[in-house]
């Protein structure tokens, strides 16, 4: 609306609905409502123990005011949450006239602003798979300034064997018209030691699939490069922090 992509005839405030705005864990998930904010998940002792990165995210998220508010359905795709979502393999619930139904993150945005949300649903809640105890996960975010867009970023969740990764997940956000699932980056460092060669291989397969534009954030070259070293940084990071 403030961009006047949206010029509705009326509006209906959501806010005062407080099956909304639950966090709680439910039958191995996490159950977010989608009037949830930021200043909440930060707040969440449960999600602080339970799945970090979201807090870790929100607190890169422009400023308070903003995150007075929650992001994840309009498909902004300089949005980090979106990305974030995808690495952590979420599902959302959305509720129209026809009943209810379950999408996953990773189907969800189709390109700006365009999501496979259907003109008469709203979104519901956010269901995440709870993380495995002892997993690696890092949100890793380049910016201009504090409360701008990123340039580019990365979020990653991996699981550790030993010295292995099990399991791995990376997302990125706003180098294309959409969050982008690195799904061959993925699977690339599964079953990997993840050194410095199965880094680069990753980062490279990432890079891959961006499509930035050159806008304010610098040409479209530069965000692809700060893409793949935001993956490196982000995959460095999860691993440190995964128990073996």
């Amino acid at each position: 609306m403030k961009l006047r992509m949206a010029l509705p005839d009326h509006l209906v405030d959501l806010q005062d609905i407080k099956e909304l705005t639950v966090i709680r864990e439910e039958g191995g998930q996490l159950a977010i409502g989608a009037t949830t904010t930021q200043t909440e998940l930060i707040a969440s002792d449960l999600l602080a123990g339970k799945c970090p990165i979201l807090r870790e995210a929100a607190l890169q998220i422009a400023n308070r005011q903003v995150r007075n508010v929650g992001n994840v359905a309009n498909g902004d795709p300089g949005n980090d949450m979106p990305a974030v979502m995808q690495a952590l393999n979420a599902s959302y619930a959305v509720t129209g006239p026809n009943g209810s139904r379950q999408i996953a993150a990773r189907e969800f945005y189709r390109g700006a602003f365009v999501t496979a949300l259907g003109d008469a649903e709203i979104l519901t809640a956010i269901r995440i798979p709870v993380p495995a105890s002892g997993h690696g996960y890092a949100h890793a975010k380049q910016k201009r300034k504090i409360g701008h867009y990123a340039t580019a970023a990365a979020a990653v969740i991996l699981e550790m064997s030993g010295a292995t990764c099990s399991s791995a997940a990376i997302a990125l956000t706003n180098v294309a018209d959409r969050p982008l699932y690195a799904n061959a980056a993925s699977q690339a460092v599964a079953g990997t030691r993840l050194g410095a060669a199965d880094i680069a291989n990753a980062v490279q397969l990432a890079e891959d699939i961006t499509e930035p534009a050159s806008d304010g954030g610098g040409p479209a070259d530069f965000r692809t490069h700060v893409a793949g070293v935001m993956v490196k940084r982000a995959l460095e990071t999860a691993r440190g922090r995964a128990a073996s």
